[in-house]
Parts: C-alpha cells; structure tokens; sequence
C-alpha cells in the first residue's frame, strides 16, 4: 500500500509555469507505475501523464505535449509534474495516482488503486 500526497498547485498566469510533486509513503513507491490526472468543474477526471515504475517510459495526453514533462525519484518516493506554458484550460484539481503494472493501458484511470488528495492549480488569462 502507498500513501500519496500531493503539493504545487496554485495560482498563475498564462504562459507561466508550476511544478507538482507527489510525496510516496512506503518502501514499495519505486514498484508502482505513477500517473498524473486532472479534473476541472463540471468534467470528468482525465489522464494527463504517467510514467513507469522504472521511469524508463512516459506517456502523455495529446493536449499537454510538448509543454508538460513527468519525472520520478524513486530514491526521495517523490513523482513531480513540471507544467510549463499553461493555458487557463489547464485549470483543474490534479492528482497523483499509483498502481501495480499490469496489462491494462497506463493511461486507464480505472487501473489505478491509490490516490491522492489533489492539488488547485488555477491560470488565469
């Protein structure tokens, strides 16, 4: 089981840039595929980017390449999102989610078995 803990939302302009990070409890983060979602008012909750448990292979939503990159370091159990050139439709909660690796497609919400509270991130335009 792990226990994740999101921080680095916040408030900025369009154009600017913020970085998440996502805070592992356990010995076993570095098992995990880590995954990056977001959900803005009124939509359902949407894969934004994931990475292996290794880090060896990243995955993005069309919308945010080019613009967002997804990290680990499975030595500080810590996954971070650097979000650059944000748009005001970016504006969401995000949350860190884990799960075992397995079959289903890394950017399946539903194949993920631990969450995060989420963080705000707002870009005002």
């Amino acid at each position: 089981q792990v226990q994740l803990v999101e921080s680095g939302g916040g408030l900025v302009q369009a154009g600017g840039s913020l970085r998440l990070s996502c805070a592992g409890s356990g010995r076993t983060f570095s098992t995990y595929d880590m995954g990056w979602f977001r959900q803005a008012p009124g939509k359902e909750r949407e894969f934004v980017a994931a990475i292996t448990w290794s880090g060896s292979g990243t995955y993005y939503q069309d919308s945010v390449k080019g613009r967002f990159t997804i990290s680990r370091d499975n030595a500080k159990n810590t996954l971070y999102l650097q979000m650059n050139s944000l748009k005001p439709e970016d504006t969401a909660v995000y949350y860190c989610a884990a799960r075992l690796g397995g079959r289903i497609p890394i950017f399946r919400i539903n194949s993920y078995n631990y969450w995060g509270q989420g963080t705000q991130v707002t870009v005002s335009s």
